[in-house]
């Protein structure tokens, strides 16, 4: 005889009331009860709901050997009703149907199931825009299914149904996450953890979703950009170190997220030290964003002279951060240019580091602020900046060889150099040498260096030749979904610029529409024209 449709095996009996569970196309009526309301509206749940996504696949392995007659007695997972019914949980096409598959077949649903149907209840509802509709009834009978099976569940499946009932929004003092949360407690050591104030809850949250290795390869914007709500107070140290570095790492400029950031860094100067400081401010030099927050610098300016000599390294970074955004605080670059912090550093695993960085910064000093009449960095401890294209720039396939072919087709090998480095160490892409009339002159004729520091008053009695630096702008030279330019690479232009060298930028857009080295020489011609250079014949 045909088995009727839905069942794994025998036909089970129908559940009794307090599992209120109907086959397939059988009708059922939705409680007047809601547990989770907040699951029901699509924009509210979404940012939570895309923490499930981060989670891999429940095994029922995870369990053990012959927990629940899952496994024979060699030891190998059969495909059997157990292992059917996983399927059908994994590919359930709506909430209620996901519920029918745990409530027709109580004799073949394991513990590990639970998993595999929460985890897929947080995919139906936050992988689309607009998730289907779901009776309260549903989530309310799925709570009470675990709420009563979780006295046999073991320790790891506890666990993991607490995680994805808490990103699902389940309330923290609702009966599923109590009851979990008890049975986990049963099971752990008689020492209980502190208690957690309720209000950081989502500081936990987040902090367990920024910290998954999936995440952080594959960033869920929209889940880091709803923390933008939450109060400085209701956040760790550690999660907002999380947060600036995951911003940092993936270019996002988001200015609700960064002021955020400087909003709880002055919030929390008392508690906060200059290794964590660094981190926290990171992002703003990086993405090239000085925030709105009053107290922003005034805060870090207390904490480098509160800790300046305490964490050396830490100081610096945060200097090198603040270099970026055009703000060095005059009294902490008198502590670091001074011999004793000089000496201090000399002598740590970290000071070939610390010289670049501190070399950077007299480069600052003596472009940017001539207000300044503090101690410097002797020359004998200079070194150069940038002296190699950056690591990102080589690993990455750039325009920089098809636009050096141009350039040889177009000017000659002789008219040009590439990744030539400048004093005081800043590395070019391409750099020309041009008379007072515009012809481009052969780079070997030339001094292609001009002098550093620049002369401030530049009178001589022949026409010097310019310097033009080609600067190639790739995509990842800016910061994502926009059109700044991150800290180090704004800092160098304006230093090149503020040196003499005249730039003539390549963005990556109109080097990305060019088809073939025909039209890229086309194009570089029409740039280089535009300045009113010449070359060839003509061109002398």
């Amino acid at each position: 005889m045909r088995r009727p449709r839905g069942e794994l095996g025998p036909r089970a009996p129908r559940p009794t009331e307090g599992a209120i569970c109907a086959g397939p196309g059988e009708p059922w009526s939705p409680s007047p009860n809601s547990m989770l309301r907040v699951l029901l509206s699509a924009q509210a749940s979404s940012a939570r709901l895309s923490g499930l996504l981060l989670l891999p696949p429940v095994q029922p392995y995870c369990l053990g050997p012959n927990k629940w007659g899952d496994r024979p007695p060699g030891g190998a997972l059969h495909a059997g009703p157990v292992q059917g019914l996983q399927r059908l949980l994994e590919q359930a096409r709506s909430p209620g149907e996901l519920l029918r598959w745990l409530g027709q077949n109580p004799t073949k649903v394991r513990a590990h199931h639970y998993p595999v149907a929460l985890r897929r209840l947080g995919q139906l509802l936050g992988s689309q825009p607009r998730p289907p509709p779901v009776e309260q009834a549903t989530l309310q009978d799925l709570s009470q299914l675990i709420i009563r099976n979780c006295p046999s569940f073991d320790i790891h499946t506890i666990h993991v149904c607490l995680h994805l009932a808490v990103l699902l929004g389940f309330p923290s003092d609702g009966p599923l996450v109590c009851a979990l949360e008890q049975e986990q407690r049963f099971r752990l050591p008689p020492k209980p953890p502190p208690p957690l104030q309720p209000v950081l809850r989502g500081g936990l949250r987040l902090e367990a979703a920024l910290s998954c290795p999936r995440f952080q390869r594959h960033p869920q914007h929209h889940l880091i950009r709803s923390l933008a709500e939450a109060r400085p107070e209701e956040l760790t140290p550690h999660v907002m170190v999380l947060l600036a570095q995951h911003l940092a790492r993936h270019r996002l400029r988001e200015p609700q997220l960064l002021e955020a950031i400087a909003h709880f860094l002055v919030a929390q100067e008392a508690q906060l030290n200059s290794k964590v400081v660094q981190k926290l401010v990171l992002p703003f030099g990086r993405l090239n964003y000085l925030p709105l927050e009053e107290q922003f610098m005034p805060c870090l300016e207390r904490i480098l002279a509160r800790e300046a000599g305490v964490a050396p390294l830490a100081t610096v970074n945060i200097l090198m951060s603040l270099c970026q955004l055009r703000c060095l605080p005059f009294r902490a670059l008198h502590f670091v240019f001074s011999p004793g912090f000089i000496s201090h550093i000399s002598g740590t695993p970290h000071a070939p580091i610390v010289r670049r960085y501190l070399s950077l910064l007299d480069t600052a000093v003596e472009l940017e602020l001539p207000g300044y009449r503090g101690p410097r960095l002797p020359r004998r401890q200079q070194v150069p900046i940038f002296p190699q294209p950056l690591i990102t720039d080589r690993a990455r396939c750039n325009h920089k060889d098809i636009v050096a072919e141009g350039l040889r087709q177009l000017l000659g090998e002789e008219k040009y150099r590439q990744d030539l480095t400048v004093p005081p160490g800043y590395c070019t892409d391409f750099l020309l040498c041009v008379s007072s009339s515009g012809a481009v002159l052969p780079v070997r004729t030339q001094d292609p260096f001009l002098p550093y520091p620049p002369r401030s008053c530049p009178y001589t009695t022949r026409d010097p030749a310019q310097r033009v630096v080609l600067m190639l702008r790739e995509r990842w030279h800016f910061c994502r979904d926009g059109r700044v330019l991150l800290g180090s690479r704004a800092l160098r232009e304006r230093h090149l610029g503020l040196m003499g060298y005249q730039l003539l930028p390549l963005p990556f857009e109109e080097l990305e529409s060019q088809r073939g080295l025909s039209q890229l020489k086309s194009y570089l011609r029409q740039k280089l024209q535009a300045l009113g250079l010449r070359w060839g014949p003509e061109g002398g």
